[in-house]
């Protein structure tokens, strides 16, 4: 070990891989009902994203899905040419374009909301309510506290 390696944390204990690791045990049961539903992880958060908030610009989708927005703009035309959204130009700024769920998108959303709220109901049950919704309190204080970190 070099002094440089001492300075740096312990894989396991390293937060960076806590979070991917716990990432994979999450999503393991997700991605099972996902590839029955026929829809990719990104797609999935961002029929979430639009059945929660309605008709919204893609800026808005990108940040609530957490995909950047070459990424989201690609996904888009894929999922248009699917049926499961219509993009149209926002008749207020046309700079701006408007997507909006389609039929087929909801009713991917209908007929999987049952097995995922299932599987959630199994992850609470597992860790418990009450700390999965602390750790989410606690991800979300770090979220918001990542600008003073980064400077």
């Amino acid at each position: 070990m070099t002094t440089n390696d001492a300075d740096i944390r312990q894989t396991a204990r390293s937060l960076p891989i806590a979070l991917l690791r716990a990432r994979e045990t999450v999503m393991g049961p997700y991605r099972d009902m996902l590839a029955k539903a026929g829809v990719s992880e990104q797609k999935w958060r961002i029929l979430r994203v639009l059945i929660e908030g309605g008709p919204m610009e893609q800026t808005s989708i990108a940040d609530g899905a957490c995909l950047l927005l070459p990424s989201l703009t690609r996904i888009l035309s894929s999922m248009e040419k699917e049926g499961l959204v219509t993009r149209a130009t926002d008749t207020a700024d046309r700079r701006k374009t408007i997507v909006t769920l389609a039929p087929a998108g909801t009713q991917v959303i209908a007929a999987y909301s049952a097995e995922s709220r299932a599987i959630t109901v199994q992850l609470e049950l597992s860790f418990g309510k009450e700390r999965l919704d602390t750790l989410l309190d606690l991800l979300e204080d770090l979220n918001m506290r990542i600008p003073d970190i980064n400077g």
